[in-house]
């Protein structure tokens, strides 16, 4: 019985001084004047590491109604692009349509027969980067923590 206690009293010490060196911690982090400044900066090579790749522009996953318009806006951008003969910005905004297109194989079916090959085989090129765009979006959106 007295083993229980003791035991039980040994748990909820170590407990409280694990919360307390948790809590100290945080404080003493929060309170250092290069932890605004660093996360400061951080957010902001996010945000251009984002621009630069074009993650910005992605909907939120869940709203069913700006994941149509985004696709429906990037594949018609994607064809003006192409037809004014930017190849490659009219491929990476077909890309950014892919990323949220619910069914891509059929959509690239579609975009095999109406692309010349080589813009197809460009296309092609960057397919695999797709689900790592959307799982980088969603991480970012997700790790936006102060």
């Amino acid at each position: 019985m007295l083993d229980r206690r003791l035991g039980a009293v040994a748990l909820g010490v170590g407990g409280a001084l694990i919360v307390g060196y948790c809590i100290y911690f945080d404080r003493r982090r929060r309170s250092d004047p290069d932890f605004k400044r660093r996360l400061r900066e951080r957010r902001r090579k996010q945000k251009i590491a984002q621009e630069k790749s074009g993650l910005a522009r992605l909907p939120d996953l869940k709203d069913p109604g700006a994941v149509q318009q985004f696709f429906l806006d990037e594949i018609q951008l994607g064809e003006e692009l192409l037809a004014q003969g930017d190849y490659e910005n009219g491929v990476d905004h077909l890309t950014n349509a892919i990323a949220v297109c619910g069914q891509p194989q059929q959509l690239l079916q579609v975009l095999q027969q109406t692309l010349p090959p080589p813009v197809f085989q460009m296309l092609i090129t960057k397919v695999p980067t797709i689900s790592q765009r959307v799982i980088s979006a969603q991480s970012l959106a997700e790790d936006d923590v102060e």
